[in-house]
């Protein structure tokens, strides 16, 4: 395996929504939503509750991958969370046919589970891999069977992101994973990943410890797939779903690791090689972004084979 050195990716992020470049196959923050109504819909499959986000089929980004999807897994508040369905929402508009399944049968976590009254350990042992993987392996078949999905991306959120990992596995049916501050995430589900994979990781996660990164770090390099690791200054355990927008930080944050997972999803759905590095489309390299443009840099550790 050869190793990248640290990768600089810039990225150049709209103060306006309004802007929208559905003739560029590039993407920027201007198609994540903070607030506002989800415009998906819910279907239920197999007694199954999905939050089904389609893209706009007239666009360039959907029209060139009309058969490559997003498998949204949620953090423990589920689908309820409107924050969960504008992120799928976010994942259409990048041009994803976007499902996100309802992992707990109706019992997800409302509103602070540090309240009195909501008991952790017994919610995830009722949660266990036991119970939702048969749900996620029930909605990767809908989205092939029903909707003739050949590639699919697996995007997870804390508790969700674990099992980004575990359907990255061979034969399980994901085509890449990233997970944003995965929860539970085990030794032996990180060696089983064959799906290029990705993380991004709070500054501040009592449930990502910095040791425990490394360690996770290190047990990426050992394996043979393509991986990534980032970590986003200035947040906290739940930054890509919940983060505080109204602190400019933490918005970038989450903004930047939304973007992330679109391009690991771009880089490794789109191609069928690994070692194929896509060019830059002429017509967006050049483009004038026009006023309010504000140029950043993330870092991240990368490798590749």
């Amino acid at each position: 395996m050869h190793a990248l050195t640290l990768s600089t990716l810039a990225t150049a992020l709209f103060a306006s929504s309004a802007l929208a470049h559905t003739d560029c196959k590039s993407v920027d923050a201007s198609i994540v939503r903070h607030t506002g109504y989800p415009v998906g819909v819910e279907e239920t499959h197999n007694n199954i509750r999905l939050y089904i986000a389609k893209p706009d089929t007239s666009s360039v980004r959907a029209k060139e991958k009309p058969t490559s999807a997003v498998l949204y897994l949620t953090d423990v508040f589920g689908i309820e969370l409107v924050e969960n369905r504008l992120l799928a929402d976010s994942f259409a508009r990048a041009g994803y046919l976007t499902i996100a399944p309802d992992l707990f049968n109706n019992e997800h976590a409302t509103g602070d589970i540090n309240v009195p009254g909501f008991n952790t350990s017994a919610f995830l042992a009722r949660h266990g891999p036991e119970v939702t993987d048969p749900i996620i392996a029930s909605a990767i078949n809908h989205l092939r069977t029903a909707y003739g999905i050949k590639k699919i991306g697996l995007t997870g959120y804390c508790f969700g992101g674990r099992y980004a990992f575990r359907f990255g596995a061979e034969g399980k049916g994901g085509d890449a994973a990233f997970a944003a501050h995965p929860s539970l995430l085990g030794d032996d589900e990180i060696s089983a990943v064959k799906a290029p994979a990705a993380i991004a990781a709070a500054e501040t996660d009592g449930m990502l410890s910095p040791a425990r990164k490394t360690e996770i770090e290190g047990l990426l390099a050992r394996g043979t797939v393509p991986w990534s690791v980032s970590t986003y200054s200035g947040t906290n355990h739940g930054f890509a779903v919940r983060a505080n927008v109204s602190d400019p930080e933490q918005r970038w944050g989450k903004e930047e690791a939304f973007l992330q997972a679109v391009r690991w999803f771009d880089r490794f759905l789109s191609w069928d090689s690994f070692a194929v590095v896509p060019e830059w489309p002429s017509k967006c390299k050049d483009r004038d972004l026009g006023p309010g443009v504000i140029s950043t840099i993330a870092t991240t550790t990368t490798s590749t084979t």
